[in-house]
């Protein structure tokens, strides 16, 4: 049976050190998150967001509108640009239709673009600038920035190995891949049109999923001394699960994080990473 990765106690850890440096530096980290609309699952993720900034000492605003069009919020992203207590501007997602998200997420400076997904930052992750040994720094994406920590701190070797990653998205998926890369393990990504997903599952090392699906992968589908990284928050019949069959895949595990309580809380401590190192920065 495999040993569980507590990302509730990696995050703790982190979240410490954070507020530590805060304090020992005199720092003043400002952190802004913008919001257009109501979305459920979006207003649980920002008060978990405000809750853990103000609790290491970043100053959190919510600017949060009902209705807004395009050249109107990028007037108000442009005042945050220039604000110098302001170090770090966040654009919940998704936004409502008829506001062009692309537009919205490339006005963000990219020195305050604390989600990482201004294409200058992307372009950083792609050429590998920066991080020791091929580690991730600067203000990369969330998420995938959170799983590599998360690696890290488990003494989980990476280059050679073979890493299948079961999303395609810009959020995780693609930057995931680029760290790998940038740690020289040999990396698959699988998709919805990907032929025979088992084939592919089954050669992995370090299978990372977020496809959504639950109880996508059995214990058919993965190797003995596997390790598992499950990305995905789906409900089913009121409890929360990821996409992997849990109680018979642990059995083949090496490694295997939870839900909740694995890949969640460490995107919250990583955003409040990239604030405090956008802060130190400016």
């Amino acid at each position: 049976m495999g040993s569980i990765i507590d990302g509730r106690k990696i995050a703790k850890k982190i979240k410490h050190e954070l507020k530590t440096v805060i304090e020992q530096e005199h720092l003043s980290p400002g952190l802004v998150v913008i919001s257009v609309g109501h979305n459920d699952a979006s207003e649980v993720y920002i008060r978990q967001k405000g809750k853990a900034a103000r609790a290491i000492g970043i100053d959190f605003r919510r600017l949060q509108f009902e209705h807004i069009g395009t050249d109107e919020l990028l007037n108000h992203i442009d005042k945050l640009n220039n604000d110098p207590l302001v170090h770090g501007i966040l654009v919940q997602l998704p936004l409502p239709d008829g506001i062009d998200e692309e537009r919205i997420m490339m006005s963000i400076a990219p020195e305050k673009d604390v989600d990482g997904f201004h294409p200058i930052n992307y372009g950083r992750l792609l050429i590998g600038e920066g991080g020791e040994g091929g580690r991730v720094s600067g203000l990369a994406p969330c998420t995938p920035k959170g799983i590599m920590t998360m690696l890290d701190h488990e003494g989980v070797e990476m280059q050679g190995k073979e890493v299948v990653i079961v999303n395609h998205s810009n959020i995780v998926g693609k930057p995931l891949a680029l760290m790998f890369l940038n740690r020289n393990a040999t990396v698959t990504v699988c998709h919805v049109f990907t032929k025979d997903l088992g084939a592919h599952t089954r050669k992995a090392d370090i299978l990372v999923t977020g496809a959504g699906v639950p109880n996508l992968i059995t214990s058919d589908m993965v190797k003995e001394g596997v390790v598992i990284v499950d990305v995905s928050m789906n409900r089913v019949d009121g409890s929360l699960c990821g996409d992997v069959a849990f109680d018979e895949v642990k059995e083949k595990s090496a490694l295997i994080t939870p839900v909740p309580g694995g890949v969640g809380p460490m995107t919250v401590a990583i955003l409040m990473k990239n604030t405090v190192d956008a802060a130190r920065s400016c």
